[in-house]
């Protein structure tokens, strides 16, 4: 695992991104295609504004897959994670060789059956995550499942996660925030050859000393990147002031 820290969010972003560039280029280059996870949320912001607008790259051998959705949530609803990467990311890419957005609103459970056949049948070269206020990665909260190896979980979301989701304006009370999501599970996550994790921002300082400095524990969801053969946090000056070291 690697820590590289920008003095600013943008810097952040356009580092992270150029590196998720170089990785989907090179498993282009060595097998014709590449399989990608996106992150959705404030935090990614800037990553996938450098990705989308500064890099070449053949997305028509690019297949995206993303981390997780609301239940219940139509489309249409500004927190909607599908229409969030249609809007940012899809709409502002040339065609994709395929993507598979989440599907909450009708039945959840088969949708995690659809999803867990075609995220197998598609190993991910690259997967682009954060990390969430109360430390989840996707949306497995605190205390998340370790130990399943299912690609797609139907998860309960605790309170912190659904305050974080209120606060980023996204909902106008927390009680409009959805109690239940699908997620892409940890182990999941875990089997991408490549992770890279954008976390800026003040607010999420606590939870990136948790996953860096602390022992491995589902009570630190994230955590458990700290395990990974290659994963890179790319933090921002704000989001790394309460770790011991980093590397700028």
């Amino acid at each position: 695992m690697k820590i590289v820290v920008s003095e600013t969010n943008t810097e952040l972003g356009y580092k992270a991104g150029k590196h998720a560039a170089e990785l989907i280029r090179e498993a282009i280059a060595e097998k014709g295609f590449s399989n990608v996870i996106l992150a959705t949320g404030t935090s990614q912001f800037e990553t996938l504004n450098q990705l989308i607008r500064e890099e070449e790259i053949d997305w028509s051998k690019v297949t995206m897959f993303h981390l997780d959705e609301y239940i219940g949530m139509q489309i249409s609803h500004p927190a909607s994670f599908r229409k969030y990467l249609k809007e940012r990311f899809l709409a502002n890419v040339p065609a994709l060789k395929d993507y598979f957005l989440i599907n909450g609103e009708d039945d959840a459970e088969a949708e995690t059956i659809r999803l867990d056949e075609l995220i197998l049948a598609h190993p991910i070269d690259v997967a682009l995550v954060g990390v969430g206020e109360n430390g989840h990665l996707a949306f497995n909260d605190p205390p998340a499942d370790f130990d399943t190896e299912k690609p797609y979980l139907i998860v309960n979301l605790d309170e912190p996660c659904r305050k974080q989701q209120m606060n980023e304006g996204w909902f106008a009370t927390l009680e409009d925030v959805p109690q239940q999501a699908i997620s892409m599970s940890v182990q999941q996550i875990m089997k991408s050859k490549h992770i890279i994790c954008s976390v800026p921002d003040q607010r999420k300082a606590v939870a990136v000393k948790n996953s860096l400095e602390n022992e491995i524990s589902n009570l630190f969801p994230a955590s458990i990147l700290q395990t990974h053969p290659d994963c890179v946090f790319y933090l921002d000056k704000a989001s790394a002031s309460l770790l011991s070291t980093a590397e700028i």
